[in-house]
């Protein structure tokens, strides 16, 4: 299948393109002039790039014969984002995308969302946004919409909240200043999400059109407490201090996050990895790469 990936350089999009890859897929990126590649290097001379301004989005559907997008890229707007940076990454770029495909005859668009509702944050508000425009496009095409729960795994940005707790843990910090750890997280390891993405692009081929959602997610929640603990006890950690309550719940804070499966689980998919082993699975990269 002759597929365009957005956010190929980021996480996601890195794991999922060495799987099209691996797979046989033929795979086109679309990257910034800005983007790193250093996720992706391997693949580099087994993909095809396109880079954002060099010709017209109509121009790269058609000389590359795309039939199927899958839309990783995304801004999560940390820190003082300016919206209209949010509304270009989430909502401008990928309509682009959406509507120079359906020209050029692409089949199938699938989305990459959140599970967040729209009220938490201008994050989520924006993917909310571009799901509606996706449903608008459903009688021309297939649209899939793909929400996600918190995915984590090796490599991951440290920034992430997986990746920050576990390395703070492996580095034996004096204390983690924390919320109350009341919330409850589904939290999902990245090999399971990919295989999710694998079921929807096979399950879109035989169809012409419509709207699809699918919630990816294990459909098991862990408050934040006792996942921060779990952490702990896997890092082998038994003296740094987790100050519980130190910091306060942010505006919006969802308490619970529930994931509806059945959709998906529909497909045959099912996860695979427990929270316990995705965690090993971590801690065993990050102590690798503190003796290589």
């Amino acid at each position: 299948m002759n597929i365009l990936l957005t956010g190929a350089t980021g996480y996601l999009g890195s794991n999922l393109l060495a799987r099209l890859v691996e797979d046989g897929h033929k795979v086109t990126i679309i990257v910034r002039k800005s983007s790193s590649f250093q996720r992706i290097a391997p693949l580099l001379d087994q993909i095809s790039i396109y880079t954002i301004g060099d010709s017209s989005l109509y121009e790269l559907f058609r000389t590359n014969k795309i039939e199927t997008v899958i839309h990783c890229a995304t801004n999560y707007g940390r820190g003082n984002t300016d919206p209209s940076e949010l509304l270009e990454s989430n909502l401008t770029m990928p309509l682009q995308l959406l509507h120079a495909g359906c020209g050029a005859g692409a089949r199938c668009f699938i989305n990459t969302d959140t599970i967040l509702d729209k009220g938490v944050s201008d994050y989520a508000l924006s993917k909310s946004q571009f799901q509606e425009w996706l449903g608008r496009y459903a009688q021309r095409m297939v649209c899939v919409n793909v929400a996600l729960e918190h995915f984590y795994g090796p490599h991951d940005d440290a920034s992430k909240f997986v990746s920050y707790i576990v390395k703070q843990l492996l580095d034996g910090v004096e204390s983690i200043d924390l919320t109350r750890g009341e919330q409850k997280r589904d939290f999902i390891y990245i090999d399971d999400i990919v295989s999710a993405f694998l079921l929807i692009i096979d399950s879109c081929a035989s169809l012409k059109s419509g709207y699809i959602d699918y919630e990816v997610g294990t459909g098991v929640t862990i408050t934040i407490r006792d996942f921060v603990e779990l952490a702990k006890q896997i890092t082998g950690n038994t003296h740094t201090q987790l100050n519980f309550g130190a910091i306060p719940y942010r505006k919006n804070e969802p308490m619970e996050t529930i994931v509806n499966t059945e959709a998906i689980r529909a497909l045959g998919w099912l996860h695979s990895t427990s929270l316990a082993e995705g965690l090993s699975k971590i801690v065993a990269q990050e102590q690798e790469t503190k003796t290589i």
